[in-house]
């Protein structure tokens, strides 16, 4: 899940923003997966380190409620 779910995440993400920081220029393609490819490496560790912490808050919530 947390690769499925990094991979989706930061290809939409910098999609929108690569779009709004360079416009559709004819190098779009290109420029978009370079800085894809950049927010993946940093998501996915990121989300495989913050996932438990994620889960014990979500959990304390649902108990709290």
């Amino acid at each position: 899940m947390p690769l499925l779910l990094s991979i989706l995440m930061t290809c939409i993400v910098s999609a929108i923003s690569t779009l709004r920081g360079v416009g559709f220029v004819p190098n779009f393609l290109h420029v978009w997966l370079s800085a894809w490819l950049i927010s993946w490496l940093v998501a996915f560790p990121t989300l495989l380190l913050v996932l438990p912490v994620v889960r014990r808050a979500t959990a304390a919530l649902v108990r709290a409620s």
